[in-house]
């Protein structure tokens, strides 16, 4: 029997990477990671057995400024995609599947087969005065009602109104892209809208699971940018042609949970449902439900009721490791010296973290201070200040997840690149009360090659 690999794609907002996946049951005799090239190999026991992973390729990613606004380069990002590819065929030529997830709510405007530039990056400050425009069309009350979804001027409805108002949405556009849509469209040649990317948009409908026709007619958007969402498993087809001569093979190409957090959800290894911080850019902390919550409380709560697998991803979005990624650019610090020099203080003074002034600025350090209103503060007890205020949001969302969804839970499970600070789960412990687990492991990636193994079992022949 021959050996299936699957191949992740996790591109976020601040890196990209190719993460192949395999698992030990279906591995023949003298075959492992060390022969076929791999040069770091983890185990990581999951419901379906004992998976095998590997890193081929990694890259950087962050947002450049053109015309004075934040926007993504999707040349260069597609690139490093079949750069991913090409190496990761290079170790595992006989690679099964692919598929690709990414951070929400941006998206790539298409004119037929050619994308429309420039591609904005959610932290762009375009969408200010937009917000209130889609609120004085759809009551922010009757919004949340129909999408379940906590109202970010991020979002894409609120980036496509924007397009609106600015011209963008001309009749030549045929199409809006989420960004691993896209991706996956360059690669296929197939476009397809996915459910969990979709479903950050703020234009999908929570119970029916497809774009809610009343919000699009509501905003005067284009009815034919909204066609049938597929669920994830959906497979796309092979690579076309040319991608696969560049980059030396062939694969067949699926969706998995496209949106980066809904692949990690599916890829924590949980003894039982129970709360979840997706710990990245962004905390996400949260809980699988068999259906939406859309009530008063969740919206002024600030839950977000978000797509997952056969389940709705109930969850606060948290500014999280934002703060310290820019603060070790302005203080020239690692994160293990941040780290260690928050534990040096004993100031626990707590701020709002997702106060919108954190979600761009010019200089975090000043924002804080300015947030906390003390002006001579000495950089360790800034640190700390950071480190508690997380662990008292992660503490208050407990506290608001547990009273509206009608239950409580003994543990709370962390995983993702900031399940490694150390320091920052001793304090989710204290603050919460909670058994906090922590895996630091690449959660999304496990997710994206779970789905691709159970696509491979009941759709590929």
């Amino acid at each position: 029997m021959s050996q299936n690999y699957y191949l992740a794609i996790d591109l976020g907002a601040s890196s990209g990477r190719g993460i192949v996946g395999w698992y030990e049951d279906m591995a023949t005799s003298g075959n492992s990671a060390v022969e076929a090239g791999c040069t770091a190999s983890t185990i990581v026991s999951h419901h379906a057995g004992r998976l095998h992973t590997c890193e081929t390729y990694r890259f950087a990613n962050e947002p450049t400024i053109v015309d004075e606004s934040l926007t993504w380069d999707i040349d260069r990002l597609f690139h490093e995609v079949k750069q991913t590819i090409a190496a990761t065929l290079r170790e595992f030529p006989t690679l099964t599947s692919l598929s690709i997830d990414t951070w929400g709510v941006d998206y790539v405007l298409m004119r037929g087969d050619e994308p429309i530039y420039p591609c904005y990056a959610y932290r762009d400050s375009r969408t200010e005065a937009t917000f209130a425009a889609v609120h004085s069309l759809i009551p922010p009350e009757a919004l949340y009602a129909r999408t379940g979804i906590q109202q970010l001027p991020m979002n894409t409805i609120y980036q496509l109104y924007d397009d609106k108002l600015r011209g963008r949405l001309t009749p030549e556009v045929t199409d809006f892209l989420m960004m691993p849509e896209y991706f996956l469209y360059r690669l296929t040649g197939i476009k397809a809208k996915e459910y969990t990317i979709a479903s950050t948009s703020g234009l999908l409908n929570a119970r029916s699971r497809q774009f809610d026709s009343e919000i699009v007619a509501a905003l005067g958007l284009p009815e034919r940018l909204f066609p049938e969402v597929r669920q994830p498993g959906f497979v796309l087809g092979k690579l076309l042609p040319e991608v696969a001569a560049e980059v030396g093979g062939q694969a067949q190409v699926l969706f998995c949970p496209t949106h980066d957090t809904a692949s990690a959800v599916e890829g924590i290894p949980m003894d039982i449902d129970a709360p979840f911080l997706s710990s990245g850019t962004w905390s996400l902390l949260g809980v699988k439900l068999d259906d939406p919550r859309t009530d008063v409380e969740s919206r002024t709560a600030g839950f977000t009721n978000e797509g997952g697998v056969g389940y709705i991803r109930y969850l606060k979005n948290i500014t999280g490791m934002w703060i310290f990624q820019c603060l070790c650019k302005e203080l020239g610090l690692s994160f293990a010296q941040i780290e260690e020099s928050a534990r040096s203080s004993q100031f626990k003074a707590i701020f709002d973290v997702n106060d919108p002034r954190f979600t761009a600025p010019v200089n975090m350090r000043a924002e804080i201070v300015a947030a906390l209103g003390i002006q001579e503060l000495d950089d360790a007890d800034l640190l700390s200040s950071v480190y508690h205020s997380l662990a008292h949001c992660y503490r208050e969302t407990l506290t608001a997840l547990e009273c509206n969804a009608g239950r409580n839970w003994d543990r709370l499970y962390i995983v993702g690149g900031g399940a490694k600070n150390k320091y920052l789960n001793e304090l989710t412990a204290e603050y919460t009360g909670k058994r906090v687990i922590v895996l630091p492991i690449e959660a999304t990636a496990l997710g994206n090659i779970v789905v691709q193994s159970r696509t491979t079992a009941t759709k590929m022949p």
